[in-house]
């Protein structure tokens, strides 16, 4: 049997607690948790036989149980922190598309691009995966009331999961910043939402400084459980390829859990055997919300965090990212990549995307319009098989896309016509002679 425990990533530190420990920091140093493994194939005389592994998840997309038709929670093997007998929450999360995207990639510079959109899960966005993970975790330690600090998909995904699974959740929002649509997410799952302080940063420093004293489970990506959830993307990508690496796979990069999470994953599938090299990792952030990228730029050792993020794609409007030890980690063992990109680079891949017939958030287009900027910069080969991340759906954000439509974009598209035939025929004409 596989055996889970947490331990400080921390260099000098390594301190090892048991998976019920409740606080999300090392009591040592202060550094983040990783859940760490020591897998059943590890031990003297139980040799992993990759090709039945590889067998058994494929053969679970038939079953209809519930642990089984989840894309996380298929690929239990590699994340046994769960007791046998634990009750899972899960709906039905992941088994997300990989579509090629051959257009979106001609104009990010000549690249073979997919897309794996994780848009298309429950709440719409990638952190379902994270959330029945750490939510699964909360039930298991006896935890009754979860609370998370968003900038609105969190809070969505957090929601429902906690409906789910029977307990209360309490969400803290920068007061005005965060989309209708995601709020409406939380509302509707009966979530009691608390709009506080300026921007993500200020909610998340507020929503820490009482959690522990009122009891709250924490489930931000400071969760090292959430991680484990979202490490999962990069086997369904690589199963969706017939387990061929692509050359890059490129991310978002907001709170840096993404990116923390499909190293980590890469990581276990390469000491396992099911794969022999990995791929590149590139995070993409928006210039005004980019402290990552300035680190990295400046050769700095350390974050210097944002204090007044700016950007309309708000998904990634962090100016602290919490997970960006953990991110570099990541990018180290892949040689991997960090790119920056304004936001009128983020709206026109949002655009080519639509090309392609594909919608997502303004944060997802992020990816595409890193890819294009690297590819110009010589970084990024023409003709690389790339595979970006899209993180929320096209209706995260309705109101922004909106407002970055031109009044002569909305008189082709939006026509008022009379009920009247003659008036409707010239109107149709008008359609017609321009897709003439």
């Amino acid at each position: 049997m596989s055996t889970a425990y947490l331990r400080c990533m921390g260099e000098d530190c390594r301190q090892e607690y048991p998976l019920d420990h409740r606080e999300h920091l090392c009591e040592r140093c202060g550094n983040l948790l990783d859940v760490r493994y020591e897998f059943a194939w590890g031990l003297p005389g139980a040799p992993l036989d990759p090709c039945a592994l590889r067998d058994t998840w494929e053969r679970r997309k038939s079953s209809s149980a519930v642990i089984d038709q989840s894309g996380v929670w298929r690929f239990r093997e590699l994340l046994p922190f769960v007791s046998a007998g634990a009750q899972i929450v899960s709906l039905s999360e992941g088994r997300t598309p990989l579509v090629d995207v051959a257009r979106t990639g001609d104009w990010a510079g000549g690249v073979r691009l997919a897309i794996k959109h994780q848009g298309n899960n429950p709440t719409g966005s990638f952190k379902d995966l994270g959330m029945t993970a750490c939510i699964t975790q909360a039930a298991a330690v006896g935890s009754r009331v979860t609370a998370c600090a968003s900038t609105g998909n969190t809070s969505a995904s957090m929601a429902a999961y906690a409906a789910r699974a029977g307990m209360r959740a309490v969400v803290f929002v920068p007061f005005g910043k965060i989309s209708a649509a995601k709020m409406a997410q939380s509302l509707e799952f009966g979530a009691v939402v608390i709009e506080i302080g300026d921007n993500f940063d200020q909610a998340f420093q507020m929503l820490r400084a009482l959690a522990e004293e009122m009891g709250l489970y924490l489930v931000n990506s400071l969760n090292p459980f959430r991680l484990e959830g979202q490490k999962t993307i990069v086997l369904e990508i690589l199963e969706q390829r017939d387990w061929r690496v692509p050359d890059y796979i490129v991310v978002p990069g907001g709170n840096l859990g993404n990116v923390s999470a499909i190293g980590k994953g890469l990581a276990e599938l390469r000491e396992a055997g099911l794969i022999d090299k990995l791929p590149r990792l590139v995070v993409v952030q928006a210039q005004g919300a980019n402290p990552f990228y300035q680190m990295l730029a400046n050769g700095a050792s350390a974050v210097v965090p944002i204090s007044e993020p700016r950007t309309e794609a708000s998904a990634i409007r962090i100016g602290h990212p919490v997970n960006w030890r953990k991110a570099l980690r990541a990018l180290r063992l892949t040689q991997g990549l960090c790119e920056s990109v304004t936001d009128d680079q983020i709206f026109a891949a949002k655009a080519a995307l639509a090309q392609d017939g594909v919608g997502c958030e303004p944060a997802s287009a992020a990816s595409i319009a890193g890819i294009r900027k690297l590819v110009q910069a010589h970084t990024i080969e023409p003709g690389a098989d790339v595979v970006a991340i899209l993180t929320g759906h096209q209706l995260k954000d309705p109101e922004i896309f909106l407002r970055h439509r031109t009044a002569e974009d909305m008189s082709r598209q939006r026509i008022h016509v009379d009920a009247d035939v003659e008036k409707l025929r010239a109107a149709l004409e008008g359609v017609l002679l321009q897709s003439a």
